[in-house]
């Protein structure tokens, strides 16, 4: 039974805590208080995700991140140095989808797909983990914040209210909603794109707040507009949408927008005070366009955090030398966009990496893979591990389990006479291991000793 007690509590957070500070709720704390249920169940990676992204992004310059599309990937991505994880529905449709088919980006995957996917990470990140923490070391965070696409809520309001639980139980930190209809949701680089009013994705942004109310979790939620290059919208009843529709009407009977910048200012502004960040899909890799967006923002919503796709679809060298690019995030964050991410990341480098070696492969045979394993030998010496398969995915960690349970006594260990321990191991590295191995055997042997001496004064007191 809930109290007001509890409902005062939530009152005073919402007002004190700098978290939500421009943050507007249309519901009161005594709705999230009743819809909680008797047990409040804690789900400690979405909290700690949401925490850190907030708190990176209030103290970072930006934060970029690359999008993931296995589990692999993304312990590569953190151990290299990124601070947070994109889930792209993009790459969930193309490849690690519930459905187990190859799709386009047109939300045809189960709804469920995405959360499985930040499942699937974090059980990667919590490994990587434990493999560290096992060997005693301490040089990498594994619990980067991951950010999921939640594409237009697969539906209603209702079936977003779902979509949004599951991604949070999942242990996402943060998600993107998109103000397309979600029965025509379209990847934002294709045509044919059909709005929904402004009023109805506000509805939206609510749900999803209120899902990560209920379950008492900070979640960050960023609203993404299609504006600048959607065709149609679906109703011409809101005010902020009716300067920017035409009279000219689809065949479906969706009404024509004048879509462009302008477009996708007006309804950021309106989406601003029910999100922490704002996302403008742009066609094209443009500065002057970025700025427009930005400026357009900040005049009525001071100092609001914006997001920017550095989207695989733009031709990047068809729009700027390599020069220039080395500075484009950086001249990004400067205009408040403070999350930057590479959505297809993870496509682009499997497809074009395996290709690449396959290809290699086919006309040249080990020698294209000796080559490939040089470099793979080259990487470790800037910190990549994964040239130790066995290690890398926790065959000592499942040994040491293995020891625990049977007390050390046990012959069949994985590791112990691998190929990987004999071929892939430096003289360095055993003489470590090996001096680790007598440190252990002498502590044992002290504790076997200090057992027989306790045995011993308990005979004699008897």
């Amino acid at each position: 039974m809930y109290t007001k007690k509890d409902i005062a509590a939530l009152e005073k957070t919402w007002k004190t805590s700098p978290r939500w500070k421009g943050i507007v709720r249309p519901y009161s704390a005594e709705e999230v208080v009743k819809l909680r249920g008797t047990l409040q169940i804690d789900y400690p990676l979405a909290r700690h995700g949401a925490d850190k992204l907030w708190h990176l992004l209030k103290n970072e310059p930006f934060v970029r991140a690359m999008g993931a599309v296995t589990g692999n990937q993304a312990v590569q991505q953190v151990h290299a140095g990124l601070k947070a994880i994109y889930i792209s529905g993009w790459q969930v449709a193309a490849d690690a989808n519930d459905a187990d088919h190859t799709y386009p980006d047109l939300s045809l995957y189960p709804v469920l797909s995405v959360p499985h996917l930040v499942k699937r990470i974090n059980n990667a990140l919590m490994r990587a983990d434990q493999i560290q923490h096992m060997e005693n070391k301490t040089y990498t965070d594994w619990f980067a914040p991951i950010i999921a696409d939640a594409e237009a809520g697969f539906g209603g309001s209702l079936n977003a209210f779902e979509l949004v639980r599951a991604l949070i139980a999942a242990g996402a930190a943060g998600l993107h909603l998109e103000d397309q209809l979600s029965s025509l949701k379209k990847c934002g680089h294709m045509g044919g794109k059909v709005l929904v009013s402004v009023e109805l994705f506000i509805e939206k942004l609510i749900t999803a707040r209120l899902a990560a109310d209920i379950m008492g979790i900070p979640t960050l939620i960023i609203a993404r507009t299609d504006a600048e290059s959607a065709t149609y919208i679906r109703s011409d009843a809101d005010p902020v949408d009716k300067p920017f529709i035409s009279k000219e009407r689809s065949f479906e009977g969706y009404y024509k927008v004048r879509s462009g910048i302008q477009y996708a200012v007006a309804r950021a502004c309106a989406f601003a005070p029910y999100a922490d960040m704002l996302w403008c899909e742009t066609s094209k890799p443009d500065i002057g366009q970025a700025r427009e967006f930005a400026q357009g923002v900040h005049e009525k919503c001071p100092g609001k955090w914006l997001a920017y796709n550095c989207s695989p679809s733009f031709n990047w060298l068809k729009h700027y030398d390599l020069k220039t690019l080395r500075t484009f995030q950086e001249k990004l964050a400067d205009m408040g966009y403070k999350f930057q991410f590479i959505t297809l990341a993870g496509f682009h480098t499997l497809n074009a990496s395996m290709f690449e070696l396959a290809k290699d492969y086919a006309s040249e045979g080990m020698y294209a893979y000796a080559k490939f394993q040089k470099h793979e030998f080259e990487l470790q010496e800037k910190g990549y591990s994964a040239l130790k398969h066995q290690t890398f995915v926790g065959a000592g960690y499942f040994d040491e389990l293995q020891s625990a349970i049977t007390s050390g006594h046990t012959s069949t260990h994985a590791m112990k006479g691998s190929t990987e321990e004999d071929q892939f191991t430096t003289k360095t590295q055993k003489n470590a291991k090996n001096a680790e191995k007598h440190r252990k055997t002498q502590k044992n042997a002290k504790n076997a000793e200090k057992g027989e001496i306790g045995k011993t004064r308990n005979f004699i007191t008897n």
